[in-house]
């Protein structure tokens, strides 16, 4: 074999790991590239995995029969007054209270009673595949719906989208910059001087091999610590190197820049027990989630930016005996950002009656959570609602424009 720059990097990689990061992970091998995409806002998915209980999240108290299938759950805080009301009908998890500035000056905002085409099953492998997939049926597709919309749009690169983890939603044939908080390339001095002279003039690997060096140098350090790198805000500047958190804070440098879309998960939302601790702190997590975003991307790019957290289903209506709940369908998505048209709950209510819930167990989805995906990818970047249909979420019929943007 020829010692050539590619075969050298293929020959490291494989036979001894030495870049100490998964392939799909590392920079080295995902493209990546700098250029402004063709168009300003910025879009935030986080795949709340596990199957986020939306009916505890945004309690409907105003419907008669919410108070007899939550006992143990909700009513402390309903008689407390613990939960925060919203408009009326609806109150949110007091783990959120930190939210409710931005639900009061239309920065956060709900659209209930969704769910994807997913029914009966209630598996999270085909659940997350599915909601990540945005197709009708679990593996009708190998690639993921964001990556499709990047497919849509001409001069998109390898900066344009960030996925934080793996996250099949950025999966597919659009370059997609990918990166870890645990990527270290562990590698000594020395080996990193060669690397850098035989990628030396490579115009394929030469400017990845810089950002590998330059992302494996934030992460070895006990602690990430974007405000180092000039960034701005009010947050701790020393974040956590791993867990959401330095997710939020990387996603913010990027899209402070020419990234307009970043996607990552937030795990630990299967709560079939103690729910209300479980659900709180998970709640408590993406609060900070958030707040960490806004804090870090800066008023001006904030009010460009629409967040969406989104799950694979949502939970039974009724609480189990081990105080939790159990998988179950229609749930709720979390909207926030200064793009988005926030301080009330989108979606039509389907009640808590027996005869109204899906299958007697699960709040009844009365719209498609793609259908709200779509309509913000309408809304942020040139797309036409024949793409978004047919291509991005094939076999979508989006309905009426439900005004989710500003």
């Amino acid at each position: 074999m020829v010692l050539n720059r590619r075969n050298f990097l293929a020959q490291s990689v494989l036979r001894s790991g030495v870049l100490g990061c998964s392939l799909a992970a590392s920079p080295l091998i995902t493209p990546v590239s700098f250029a402004a995409a063709p168009w300003d806002h910025r879009l935030v998915v986080i795949i709340l995995r596990g199957g986020m209980d939306g009916l505890d999240v945004v309690r409907p108290t105003g419907d008669p029969h919410f108070a007899a299938l939550r006992p143990g759950l909700t009513a402390a805080d309903v008689a407390s007054g613990a939960d925060l009301d919203l408009d009326g009908f609806y109150r949110l998890h007091p783990a959120l209270a930190p939210l409710m500035p931005l639900w009061r000056s239309g920065d956060l905002g709900v659209v209930h009673a969704v769910s994807t085409p997913y029914r009966d099953k209630r598996s999270h492998f085909e659940g997350q595949d599915l909601l990540e997939a945005g197709t009708l049926n679990v593996g009708a597709a190998q690639d993921g719906w964001l990556n499709r919309m990047l497919q849509c749009v001409p001069g998109v690169e390898g900066e344009t989208a960030f996925a934080l983890g793996q996250m099949k939603v950025l999966e597919g044939a659009a370059p997609v910059a990918n990166w870890h908080p645990k990527a270290n390339m562990r590698i000594s001095p020395q080996t990193e001087q060669l690397l850098v002279h035989v990628m030396e003039g490579d115009p394929l690997f030469e400017a990845t091999l810089n950002e590998a060096i330059s992302l494996s140098a934030e992460a070895t350090d006990p602690f990430f610590d974007p405000e180092a790198k000039g960034m701005s805000g009010d947050m701790s500047p020393r974040l956590p190197q791993y867990g959401p958190l330095a997710l939020a804070a990387y996603a913010a440098e990027r899209l402070r820049g020419d990234t307009r879309i970043a996607a990552f998960s937030v795990n630990g939302w299967d709560t079939h027990a103690r729910q209300r601790e479980r659900l709180g702190r998970r709640l408590s997590d993406l609060a900070e989630v958030i707040l960490t975003l806004q804090a870090r991307l800066g008023a001006e790019v904030w009010g460009k930016t629409a967040v969406v957290a989104m799950t694979e289903f949502g939970r039974t209506a009724r609480e189990n005996g081990s105080k939790g709940t159990d998988h179950g369908t229609g749930g709720a998505m979390l909207l926030a950002g200064g793009a988005v048209r926030g301080g009330r709950v989108f979606g039509a209510w389907p009640g808590l009656e027996e005869g109204d819930l899906y299958d007697r167990r699960d709040l009844l989805p009365t719209a498609d959570v793609r259908s709200a995906a779509a309509w913000i990818l309408r809304g942020i970047a040139p797309l036409t609602r024949a793409d978004l249909e047919a291509k991005v979420f094939p076999g979508l019929d989006m309905g009426e424009d439900p005004g989710l943007l500003s």
